[in-house]
């Protein structure tokens, strides 16, 4: 294969490139491989915040560009301390927490637990919910609170500017911004020839349509995400293998594509 400078991937995490049970990415290996000796750009993309996705950037070797944090709510920069917000003392998130503090009482956000309570709500270790709690833009939380305050709560969040995510397990408040409209943002950036975007759920579609190249990594603990536009065309591709298996199955066959298209001058 030829050299990929003008490559960028963009990839959501759980049950993409990392296996929905074990979350390795070891089986991605060769795909990570071939990108970082072509040169290929590899920007993460996940709910997790900067704290928690810094340590995976550095693992898989890709530390020179910026991770998608907190479902598309900030950008985790190259070089940037991941771990100086220790306690949510960033303006952002002190300006939204004092915004979610005048809405209607019932919710209960990470900032209002600890990190055993995270960690029990969450599953995840106590050092892992420690990182969970190091918010910068968006505040993960419960309602506790009877059904109908929480349309009124909803209305507020509404009228206060806010942006709500509902989840399986938590409900999101954040200033706003998605994973598509980071792409975007980093696609006018770092102007790639050929993006590339891979993921498996919902929230992952309005990046996939920001793609030259879409992938919809198989999930086999989720419902079948319906037929998107682009598909009948090819821009947009299913993997038969789930997680990192899939995820590098579908980055070797497009780069592969790409090379071809480079060596017969029918691409740029």
């Amino acid at each position: 294969m030829t050299g990929f400078r003008d490559v960028l991937v963009v990839s959501d995490l759980d049950g993409t490139l990392l296996d929905h049970e074990t979350y390795s990415w070891d089986a991605a290996r060769p795909a990570l491989d071939v990108l970082r000796s072509g040169g290929a750009g590899l920007v993460l993309a996940s709910s997790k915040t900067a704290a928690e996705i810094s340590d995976l950037r550095d693992a898989i070797q890709f530390p020179d560009w910026p991770s998608i944090v907190e479902n598309g709510s900030g950008l985790l920069e190259p070089g940037e301390d991941p771990q100086a917000d220790l306690g949510g003392d960033t303006p952002l998130y002190q300006t939204l927490r004092s915004a979610i503090a005048g809405l209607p009482a019932g919710f209960r956000g990470f900032g209002d637990m600890t990190e055993k309570e995270v960690s029990e709500r969450t599953g995840l270790t106590l050092s892992a919910a420690q990182k969970a709690r190091m918010r910068r833009f968006s505040e993960p939380g419960v309602w506790e609170a009877d059904s109908a305050g929480f349309d009124a709560f909803l209305a507020a969040a509404q009228k206060a500017s806010l942006t709500v995510q509902r989840g399986g397990r938590f409900t999101t408040l954040s200033f706003g911004g998605t994973k598509a409209d980071k792409v975007v943002e980093l696609v006018d950036r770092f102007k790639p020839r050929h993006t590339i975007v891979l993921g498996d759920a919902p929230n992952d579609v309005e990046m996939l349509r920001q793609a030259d190249h879409g992938v919809i990594v198989a999930n086999q603990s989720s419902a079948e995400l319906s037929p998107l536009p682009g598909e009948d065309q090819g821009r947009i591709r299913r993997t038969t293998r789930p997680g990192p298996e899939g995820w590098a199955d579908a980055v070797l066959d497009i780069l592969q594509e790409i090379s071809q298209m480079k060596e017969t001058g029918t691409h740029g």
